[in-house]
């Protein structure tokens, strides 16, 4: 087992000792000897540009703020689907598989400190090739997911403008205000903005769901006369609408990923697990109560993204409210994949924490060049739930499943021929890895069949289109 069993300093994190294997593709690990961890971290303290400033606290508020805007705002639509039951278990399920594998993924990083990303420790356990597709694979992801931010601001401003103006120069706009804050160069500077952005989403939320239980029926029912609810316990989807609706599900929890740059410029790394668990917890907690509220009483007729559930007044109160938690969402997903970019480009090098012209053009390149294919991506999938299903299934699942059940195995090799109990661990993890190859398969070829759907019968108009997408005004 490769944790840390002992410590020898005052701080309990600079120096462990290990008792497995050494391997020559791990040299941080020798057995018998002590190892100083920091001085394999990526990023050194008391540099030109110190990136080591994050307590836990505020750790916690930006991994909060990584997954919950866009996935509270998905996941009453994935229950008109799945039904109040089948959600509901759905999302317990996925929040605490996605809050294991995050688990997963932390320790192996502290334990491997070199690792400044999900592709670094790919590299650890399958070399390079798996290194450069796993880091595609998350650069694309939170691409999607800024995709998702950005499309989600321009829904905001059309609903507060009532479509005053083209969508896609809303979208253009969005794009220049995420790239901005973006560019903001360390995750302890973003801090103040995540606690903003996190308290902004969460009120507007809780508006929606107060607003929707003031209505005698949902704003997108018939005005007059009889309508059906459409709210079901166990409802009976088609299955490329269930694989749609799981996969919103779990992406709205899923990119744990992007906690493994912040570990990097935490002050402590060894705190991760008390961001992690007061994260997920607020996060398993948030999503059933809002989600099945309003879903309750929205049935079929919940909007997406689910701002829009409770009428054009509450619809922009709620945007007017939670527009700098959309603002901030996209902006962490868009630093997050130009600080893995950064990292890989200038590591090793003066450039990575001084103040020069490399640095700085390199950092701003990437934040607006990653923001330009996201504004791209937005306008190509212009509806919400679709464009995160297709982050979920194309590129979490083999990251924020197979790999991190791959990653276990890798630290825990002599469980395959221990005890019984050790046994059956060691198998229940490498159950992870076709799991999420099959999530992967079959949601992608769920929301194909859905966007294919949605642009032959008219709900997509198409892409850079101008038409209003917040359902303000009529068509």
């Amino acid at each position: 087992m490769s944790s840390p069993i002992t410590s020898i300093d005052n701080d309990n994190e600079k120096k462990a000792q290990f008792s497995s294997r050494p391997s020559k593709e791990d040299p941080e690990r020798v057995v018998g000897d002590i190892v100083d961890l920091e001085d394999h971290e990526v990023f050194k303290q008391n540099a030109d540009v110190d990136f080591r400033t994050v307590g836990w606290p505020r750790a916690t508020v930006i991994f909060l703020k990584l997954i919950f805007a866009t996935g509270v705002l998905s996941i009453p639509v994935a229950m008109a689907s799945l039904g109040a039951v089948g959600g509901a278990l759905s999302v317990i399920g996925w929040t605490v598989l996605n809050a294991y594998t995050a688990l997963i993924q932390g320790d192996f990083r502290n334990n491997h400190p070199s690792c400044h990303s999900i592709a670094d420790m790919a590299q650890q356990v399958g070399g390079v090739w798996v290194k450069e597709i796993t880091g595609l694979l998350f650069i694309v992801a939170n691409i999607l997911c800024a995709g998702s931010g950005i499309l989600g601001v321009s829904i905001g401003l059309n609903a507060l403008s009532t479509h005053a103006a083209c969508t896609v120069w809303w979208s253009l706009l969005a794009t220049v205000v995420v790239a901005t804050t973006a560019s903001v160069r360390k995750f302890h500077q973003i801090g103040w903005l995540t606690w903003a952005g996190f308290g902004s989403i969460f009120a507007a939320v809780l508006i929606v769901v107060v607003g929707v239980t003031t209505r005698d029926r949902p704003a997108a029912a018939p005005a007059t006369g009889d309508y059906e609810l459409g709210y079901y316990a166990i409802a009976y989807p088609t299955f490329a609408s269930g694989m749609v609706a799981s996969c919103s599900i779990f992406v709205s929890s899923a990119n744990t990923a992007a906690f493994l740059p912040v570990i990097s410029e935490m002050r402590n790394p060894k705190d991760y697990r008390k961001a992690l668990f007061v994260c997920m917890s607020i996060v398993t907690g948030a999503y059933l109560s809002f989600s099945l509220v309003v879903y309750r009483w929205c049935g079929q007729w919940v909007a997406s993204p689910s701002l829009g559930s409770a009428g054009q007044t509450i619809k922009m109160i709620a945007y007017g409210v939670g527009l700098v938690g959309l603002v901030v969402s996209a902006c962490l997903y868009l630093h997050v994949a130009a600080k893995y970019c950064f990292v890989r480009l200038l590591r090793n090098t003066r450039h990575l924490q001084e103040n020069t012209l490399v640095h700085w053009s390199t950092w701003l390149g990437l934040t607006f060049g990653l923001g330009s294919i996201s504004f791209v991506l937005a306008e190509a999938i212009p509806i919400f739930n679709y464009l995160l299903s297709l982050t979920g299934s194309l590129c979490f699942a083999p990251i924020a499943i197979s790999l991190p059940g791959w990653l276990w195995m890798h630290d825990h090799k002599p469980w395959a021929k221990g005890s019984a109990t050790q046994r059956s661990a060691y198998w229940f993890h490498a159950f992870l890895v076709p799991l999420g190859a099959f999530i992967c398969v079959a949601g992608t070829y769920g929301v194909i069949v859905q966007i294919l759907d949605a642009y032959s019968s008219g709900l997509i108009g198409g892409a850079f289109d101008c038409a209003d997408n917040s359902g303000s005004v009529s068509s």
